[in-house]
């Protein structure tokens, strides 16, 4: 094999890992009410944040404050599973896609201002290029298939240690 093919494969394989970073990092960042400095860093200046009918917030400004603002107004507690993201790399090594599956359980404000806990579903889809040497989402877009009620409340819970 040649050390040229055997660096381009390297540099996928390093690519894979760090967007997986980058998702799970994403999580982490949701989880906390959708926390501005951890979510801002994740995206390029110019990225887009899409969530048809709900929001399309376009720089990491935007995207870091209007994703607060969503948890702020809109869901309140969250916990993020990101599911088998499928990573594409492509040949130039400087944009990838990436499809993942979200599970969520979410505390959400209803209409009618009361709160709900509710099993949410969906997936991500994502564009992402290499930024000065950092993998940063340049699209998402979330595509939600599923929001239901909970059939047990879990807000409060704590498990006993």
């Amino acid at each position: 094999m040649a050390h040229a093919d055997i660096e381009r494969r390297l540099r996928r394989i390093e690519a894979c890992e760090e967007i997986r970073r980058l998702v799970a990092t994403y999580a982490v960042g949701a989880d906390r009410k959708n926390d501005p400095e951890v979510l801002g860093p994740l995206f390029a200046s110019d990225a887009q944040w899409v969530l048809d009918g709900v929001a399309h917030l376009i720089g990491r400004e935007a995207i870091a404050a209007g994703l607060s603002e969503l948890a702020r107004s809109f869901v309140t507690w969250s916990m993020h599973y990101m599911v088998s993201p499928l990573i594409e790399v492509a040949a130039d090594g400087l944009h990838a896609t990436c499809r993942w599956y979200l599970w969520e359980l979410a505390t959400m404000k209803q209409a009618d201002g009361s709160l709900a806990d509710t099993w949410y579903g969906g997936w991500y889809d994502s564009a992402l290029s290499l930024h000065e040497g950092a993998w940063l989402f340049d699209h998402v877009r979330l595509v939600p298939r599923i929001a239901s009620p909970a059939g047990e409340a879990w807000t409060g819970k704590v498990p006993a240690v």
